[in-house]
C-alpha cells in the first residue's frame, strides 16, 4: 500500500499503456466498454493528479519551514 502512495501517477501510467494495447489487440471490444474505461481513466487522473497536488504542497511547506527555522536560528 505504501508503494501505490508513494508512486501514483507511474502506475496509472503503466495502467493506461496496458489498456491502450488491449484496445489496440483487441478489436472486437465493444465501444460502450472502451467509453466507459476511458471514463473511468480519465476519473483516475484526476485523483492521481491531486495526490501529486498534495505531495508538491508538503513538500513546498516543508521547505518553508526549513528555511525559517534557519532564519529563527540566526544562520
Amino acid at each position: 500500500m505504501e508503494f501505490i502512495k508513494t508512486h501514483p501517477a507511474r502506475i496509472y501510467a503503466v495502467l493506461v499503456a496496458g489498456l491502450a494495447l488491449v484496445v489496440h489487440y483487441v478489436p472486437d471490444l465493444p465501444s460502450a466498454l472502451i467509453l466507459a474505461l476511458a471514463a473511468a481513466v480519465l476519473g483516475i487522473g484526476e485523483a492521481v493528479q491531486r495526490t501529486e497536488d498534495g505531495k508538491t504542497a508538503a513538500a513546498g511547506e516543508d521547505e518553508h519551514q526549513d528555511q525559517a527555522a534557519t532564519v529563527e536560528a540566526g544562520e
